[in-house]
C-alpha cells in the first residue's frame, strides 16, 4: 500500500486533515465529498467491510428518521404527527448530520487499518515520549493480565480452590482471582520500575529508535496536508455555511466558496490518489518483467 512507503507522522497528518472537513462543516457537499473519499479509501485498502457499510447506512437512515421527531423547526411541514409538524428541514439536517458522521467513521476506521500499534506509539513518541512509554507498557500489560489471570483461574480449579457449580461460586472464584491479580499486578510493576531504574532509565537524554525515515515525500505529503487544512478551516470561517432552518438554503456561489470545496475535495481524494498511482505503477512494473 502507498501508505507503507510514507512515514507515520505523514499519513497521520493526511488522514488527519481529510477528516477534519466534515467535522467543522455541517454542509451536504462537505459531507457527500468526505463520505466519497473515505468509502473509496476504505476500499482500496481493503477495510470497507459489508458489516461496516450495513451499520453506516442504518446509522444515516435511523439519524434521518428521528431528528424530525425532536425536531421541529423548518417551514416545509410534510405532516402532523401526535399534534407536531415533521418537517422537510429537520429531515435533511439529521439525514447531513447522519452522512458527516458516517464520513468521519469510514476515515477512522481506515486509520485503524493503516496504523498498527507500533506506528501509533512513535507518532505519540514525536509529541511527548512518557505518554507513548506509558501506551506502550499499557498495551504489553494487557495480554499479560489476561493470560496471567487464565492461569491462576485453571490452578485454582485443578487444586479444588475454586467450582464452577452455581453463581454464587463462580463470584467467589473470580473475585479470589481477581485479589491474586491485584496483588501479582503491584508486584510487577514495582519489578519493572526496579529494572528500569537499574537500566538507567531518566539518568540522561532520552534517545528515540525509529525504523522510519523522513524523507522528501514526506515533507510533500505533511506540506500539502496542512496548507490544505488550513485554506479549509480560513474557508469555513470566511464563508457562509449551509443554512437548514428555517428554510433551506445553500451557501453562496461566490469564488471563496468555490475554493473551499476544492480544497476540501483534493483533501477527502488525495489518500486514494496516492493508493491508485501506486497500485498503477506497480502493475506497471509487473508488467514489464
Amino acid at each position: 500500500m502507498a501508505f507503507e512507503r510514507y512515514n507515520p507522522a505523514a499519513g497521520f497528518f493526511c488522514l488527519a486533515a481529510a477528516a477534519l472537513s466534515p467535522m467543522l462543516r455541517l454542509d451536504p457537499a462537505t459531507a457527500l465529498i468526505a463520505l466519497t473519499g473515505g468509502v473509496l479509501f476504505c476500499a482500496a485498502v481493503g477495510c470497507a467491510r459489508l458489516r461496516l457499510n450495513l451499520a453506516c447506512a442504518a446509522l444515516v437512515t435511523v439519524t434521518a428518521l428521528v431528528n424530525p421527531l425532536f425536531n421541529h423547526n423548518g417551514v416545509t411541514v410534510l405532516f402532523v404527527l401526535n399534534d407536531n409538524p415533521v418537517t422537510a428541514e429537520a429531515f435533511w439536517f439529521g439525514a447531513v448530520s447522519g452522512v458527516s458522521v458516517v464520513a468521519v467513521i469510514y476515515w477512522f476506521r481506515a486509520f485503524s487499518a493503516l496504523f498498527t500499534s507500533d506506528k501509533l506509539l512513535y507518532i505519540l513518541g514525536l509529541f511527548s515520549p512518557k505518554i507513548s512509554l506509558i501506551l506502550s507498557m499499557a498495551l504489553r500489560y494487557v495480554p499479560l493480565f489476561i493470560r496471567q489471570s487464565d492461569r491462576i483461574a485453571q490452578a485454582q480449579l485443578a487444586g479444588g480452590l475454586a467450582s464452577e457449580d452455581g453463581l454464587w461460586d463462580r463470584i467467589r472464584g473470580r473475585a479470589r482471582v481477581f485479589s491474586v491479580m491485584v496483588t501479582w499486578t503491584l508486584e510487577n510493576g514495582i519489578v519493572t520500575a526496579d529494572s528500569m531504574e537499574a537500566r538507567g532509565y531518566g539518568s540522561g537524554r532520552r534517545t528515540f529508535f525509529s525504523v522510519w525515515r523522513w524523507r522528501a515525500r514526506d515533507t510533500a505529503l505533511t506540506a500539502v496536508s496542512l496548507s490544505l487544512a488550513a485554506a479549509s478551516v480560513a474557508g469555513v470561517r470566511l464563508t457562509d455555511g449551509f443554512t437548514f432552518y428555517p428554510r433551506a438554503a445553500a451557501p453562496g456561489g461566490g469564488a471563496l466558496t468555490a475554493a473551499l470545496y476544492a480544497a476540501q475535495a483534493v483533501l477527502s481524494f488525495t489518500p486514494i490518489f496516492l493508493e491508485m498511482r501506486e497500485r498503477l505503477k506497480w502493475r506497471s512494473l509487473r508488467s514489464g518483467i
